[in-house]
């Protein structure tokens, strides 16, 4: 039987929304303790997602853990606080669930996801002329001008390579991230911005820093005029089909939280990892004979599907390279070798994640409250998870006692870029 919903416990405010135990109640709440923007969905009809004819026995297949020990795909989510887990493959739902009654039609807090979203609007602005990827932030940001921003690139925040000093520290109350949450609310965003120092030159090795898709951010309203909730309507949420409105956090001044402010249905994420696993394309659901609408540009996503020596370079000088071996980073999407070909991730702290498989034609969906902003095993946990889960698919029909899926090694087994080989549930005690 599903739970009830989880209370508001006294003491949840903006200051301790993400902290357990006021996180289970607040990531679906996100737009009660902060002002917010609708991102409309539009007014064209809803993009259908058929249901498959057999659920997933997410009860019966195994997953090796990065410790060599095994558990149940259900065991996994139980484990790792889901809130949501929604899997498609080629646009079909193959299975969907959620921790309490009514969470489905709940607008669920992605974080970093965000940022991905971001990019997307910045591919259609470049593509349409209205941005140049080679040119500084000052010249669509002059308030920028004096800040270690300044003669830093778009493709260096794209792909988070500019030389700015901003540390990414979320246990360390004193570092850049948590000072840029505090003056939200007091000097809001476009002013903390501002006062970010260069130490190192632009283009150099990737460090991953909220602040450079807070700054893509800004330049993308400079350049058009336009509020980002209105570009992310407009160019993305509005034209993949979303079944409802989503929503993105603003600061004290209005300004959006580019970074991690956005909130939306489960199953509206999964239709935006489909559009990105279709290449940047959706049916046209008012003429179906006609050819796939274009959200973001082919060449996009071709890009950054693609690798050279400089960007897997630029990542392995990471700490990132740890966390997610043989990867990279490009146009604000992660990207990570295993064991059915590479996959592209967009990735919230806190256990969000959206992950796409163009060799198993899958899209998983898994939302949480993790106690901790990160963390390796639980992260390890939930890639080698949703790898399983495309295995499977990807066999059709294979009965579980025969399936090629068990074993298989996950991100930490692949060192090299491209090493390829509606039910509810309780929420497990704690």
């Amino acid at each position: 039987m599903p739970s009830a919903p989880p209370d508001r416990l006294p003491g949840t405010s903006g200051d301790t929304w993400l902290d357990a135990p006021h996180s289970a109640w607040a990531v679906w709440h996100l737009d009660e303790l902060a002002p917010t923007q609708t991102v409309g969905r539009g007014t064209g009809p809803v993009r259908p997602l058929p249901r498959a004819s057999r659920e997933l026995p997410v009860g019966d297949f195994l997953v090796t853990r990065g410790d060599g020990s095994e558990a149940t795909v259900r065991d996994l989510l139980d484990a790792t606080e889901t809130d949501a887990f929604v899997v498609l493959q080629d646009g079909t739902l193959v299975h969907e669930e959620y921790a309490h009654e009514g969470a489905e039609t709940g607008r669920h807090a992605v974080l970093s996801i965000t940022k991905t979203i971001v990019g997307c609007v910045v591919a259609s602005l470049a593509e349409r002329g209205d941005l140049d990827l080679s040119a500084p932030v000052s010249a669509y940001v002059p308030e920028l001008g004096r800040s270690g921003y300044r003669d830093a690139t778009l493709r260096n925040l794209l792909d988070m390579r500019s030389g700015v000093r901003f540390v990414e520290a979320y246990s360390d109350p004193s570092s850049d991230v948590n000072e840029l949450d505090r003056r939200l609310v007091d000097i809001g965003l476009h002013a903390y911005l501002r006062t970010l120092p260069q130490e190192r030159p632009h283009g150099s090795s990737f460090r991953y820093r909220s602040s450079e898709t807070d700054v893509l951010g800004w330049v993308c309203e400079a350049a058009t005029g336009t509020p980002m909730a209105t570009l992310m309507s407009d160019i993305v949420w509005g034209r993949i089909g979303a079944e409802a409105d989503a929503y993105i956090s603003c600061d004290v001044k209005g300004s959006a939280i580019h970074d991690g402010g956005f909130a939306a249905r489960a199953r509206d994420l999964a239709r935006f990892g489909q559009m990105l696993l279709d290449g940047g394309t959706v049916p046209d659901l008012g003429a179906p004979e006609e050819d796939p609408q274009v959200v973001v540009p082919a060449r996009w996503l071709r890009d950054a599907w693609g690798v050279d020596s400089d960007i897997r370079s630029a990542f392995i000088e990471s700490p990132s390279e740890l966390t997610y071996r043989g990867g990279w980073y490009r146009n604000q999407m992660w990207f990570r070798p295993g064991p059915y070909g590479d996959v592209l991730l967009c990735i919230g702290i806190h256990g969000q994640l959206i992950h796409v498989s163009r060799r198993t034609r899958t899209v998983c969906v898994k939302l949480s409250h993790w106690p901790d902003p990160v963390d390796l095993d639980r992260s390890q946990d939930t890639l080698r998870l949703c790898d399983t889960v495309g295995g499977i698919l990807a066999a059709r029909g294979h009965h579980p006692s025969t399936r090629p899926g068990r074993g298989l090694p996950g991100v930490a087994a692949g060192t090299r870029r491209g090493s390829s080989t509606m039910q509810h549930r309780s929420p497990a005690p704690t």
